[in-house]
């Protein structure tokens, strides 16, 4: 199969959403369950282990939300980490993210400035999480966990990764647990496998549908780890058929 580039894989989502009436939230749900089972397959069980997500504003950050709930079903103790503003967080993703925190699920706020009020679809940050700690003492928080699961940002990420989500990947490299990317790790270029700014090391990279432009890069293998491409409810001859 072929590998996708950004814009590529921009088509198939909304050829699937638009056109096959697939709904969002059902590739969300189809992806985060595909990352749980390969963390489970990554760790050889799940029961007792401790889970990180570290989790952005995107659909990413969705897909790690589903894949928390999952793993919790498992017997795994899951913690969220917030490194967007809740009130960002929208859509599809916050619908997961409002389904972990109904469980009882630990979600965590990284300290970061607020967004403005009245941000639609969102969560608040009241409802979403605890008490907030600043950038810097993630990596240490994160030394207490057997994995961290990398949902901060996905394959529309282009140049240099900036702000907290720059410093949530620093803190994720710096704790030294093995990672799991969804999708792609992020702060490396769909398009090229170049990363320019700080970008996730991970240990496996969990892809959907078909493997990235980028993977194919000799220089990304030291990000992506093993790479596993997950089927998610997309059909096959829909990527052999792309206008490129």
């Amino acid at each position: 199969m072929r590998s996708l580039t950004r814009e590529e894989v921009r088509q198939i989502d909304r050829i699937a959403i638009e056109k096959l009436g697939v709904p969002g939230v059902v590739l969300m749900e189809n992806a985060g369950r595909n990352v749980a089972d390969a963390v489970e397959d990554f760790l050889r069980g799940l029961e007792g282990r401790k889970i990180a997500i570290v989790v952005g504003a995107g659909n990413n950050g969705g897909d790690g939300c589903v894949a928390a709930r999952h793993l919790l079903m498992r017997e795994a103790e899951v913690a969220v980490f917030l490194v967007a503003p809740a009130e960002k967080i929208t859509g599809d993703a916050a619908i997961n993210l409002n389904i972990v925190r109904k469980l009882g699920l630990d979600i965590r706020q990284v300290a970061i400035e607020a967004a403005p009020r009245g941000a639609a679809g969102g969560v608040s940050a009241s409802q979403a999480a605890g008490a907030a700690f600043k950038p810097d003492e993630l990596g240490e928080i994160l030394k207490q966990f057997d994995l961290v699961v990398d949902a901060v940002g996905g394959t529309g990420i282009q140049g240099r990764l900036r702000g907290d989500p720059a410093a949530a990947v620093e803190q994720i490299n710096a704790a030294g647990r093995p990672v799991v990317a969804i999708d792609i790790p992020t702060g490396l270029d769909c398009d090229t496998g170049a990363a320019p700014g700080p970008t996730v090391r991970a240990a496996l990279t969990v892809t959907f549908t078909a493997r990235k432009a980028g993977f194919d890069a000799p220089e990304a293998a030291a990000y992506t780890g093993k790479v596993v491409v997950a089927d998610i409810g997309i059909p096959a001859d829909l990527v052999a058929t792309l206008s490129t």
